[in-house]
């Protein structure tokens, strides 16, 4: 089959188009057929060795993180897909590949496809979907009348984020461009800072909860604009301890993450608040219930953009420059 393979690591190098072997199918894997895979800013971290401390794969890989398709197979103790169902999911770290024309999946990281969504759309939700349930409802616990602070509204996680937290019943605060707020404000957010002419900190007090994606400046900004009590949970870092303890790591990489988060911690702690960091894993279970919401059009899909399969480095280039709003997606079949 075709594939985009990264052969090692470097932050400008493309990845390679080329032939590998069909998967290999698992007693509890289906095989899908490609039809459509998201970029996201993870597989440019991956490619320039950045998460290679923590995800160490066997280079050569083939890339990609989501995936819309339908199933070809199934593994023989397979019990909730069948050949011809319509499925989205985010594989499985160390079982990624969606940058490809089929890829074997775990049935528990698997779900059926939202039907009101085009498979490009349906592609766009796995990771960004997951991320923001399990940093808002899994990790913040957020609560009806809640106040959430959800950075870079317009990207991929916070056009997600913002109609979870919407859904949720939070009043939901986020920064943007001004060439956005209208976007933005569709979604669902009730309080807008345009991050290039204002200071966040000097807007927002009081928050229960901040989903944090930004650089460690506009973190430590953030543990400010919590109320005593509230939380921080930080998708970009530092990796914690807990985070150690979730990889099953050894001793000299747990003492690593302990001392990189360290001052962190430290500092939230000091205001009474409470920091985290969460790296999204794969749920079939809870795609499930994002998929009921989407239907139920509760949450929609935001796509900027969609890329032909043989522009997989193209896409990346665009996800890099941060001019999307919302998933870039390749179409691959």
């Amino acid at each position: 089959m075709k594939a985009f393979i990264l052969d090692r690591y470097g932050a400008k190098l493309p990845l390679r188009l080329g032939e590998v072997p069909d998967p290999a199918i698992g007693d509890h894997d289906v095989l899908v057929q490609v039809h459509a895979a998201a970029v996201n800013l993870l597989d440019s971290k991956i490619r320039s060795g950045e998460f290679k401390l923590i995800l160490p794969y066997r280079l050569p890989v083939v890339m990609g993180h989501d995936v819309a398709g339908v199933v070809l197979r199934v593994g023989k103790d397979v019990t909730q897909f069948k050949a011809g169902d319509e499925v989205y999911a985010r594989p499985a770290d160390h079982r990624i590949g969606t940058f490809a024309e089929l890829i074997a999946i775990h049935e528990r990281d698997v779900a059926p496809k939202p039907r009101s969504l085009t498979m490009e759309q349906a592609a766009s939700i796995p990771l960004v979907g997951l991320t923001a349930w399990q940093a808002l409802v899994e990790r913040g616990q957020l609560k009806s009348g809640e106040k959430v602070f959800i950075q870079a509204g317009s990207g991929g996680v916070g056009t997600f984020a913002i109609q979870l937290a919407k859904y949720l019943g939070a009043s939901v605060a986020t920064t943007t461009s001004a060439g956005n707020m209208e976007m933005v404000r569709g979604l669902g957010a009730d309080v807008l800072v345009d991050y290039q002419k204002e200071d966040f900190e000097e807007k927002l007090q009081g928050y229960d909860l901040v989903l944090h994606s930004q650089d460690a400046k506009t973190l430590d900004k953030s543990l400010r604009v919590l109320r005593s009590g509230g939380q921080l949970v930080s998708i970009s870092g530092p990796p914690d301890p807990a985070f150690a303890d979730q990889l099953g790591a050894p001793w000299y990489l747990k003492l690593v993450l302990w001392l990189l988060s360290f001052g962190t911690r430290r500092k939230a702690a000091s205001l009474n608040t409470v920091f985290s960091f969460l790296f999204m894993r794969a749920n079939g279970a809870q795609l499930r219930q994002l998929g009921e919401l989407i239907d139920g059009g509760r949450i929609r899909a935001v796509v900027d953009k969609v890329f032909p399969f043989a522009e997989v480095n193209q896409a990346l280039a665009y996800v890099e420059s941060g001019r999307a709003k919302g998933k870039v997606v390749i179409k691959v079949r």
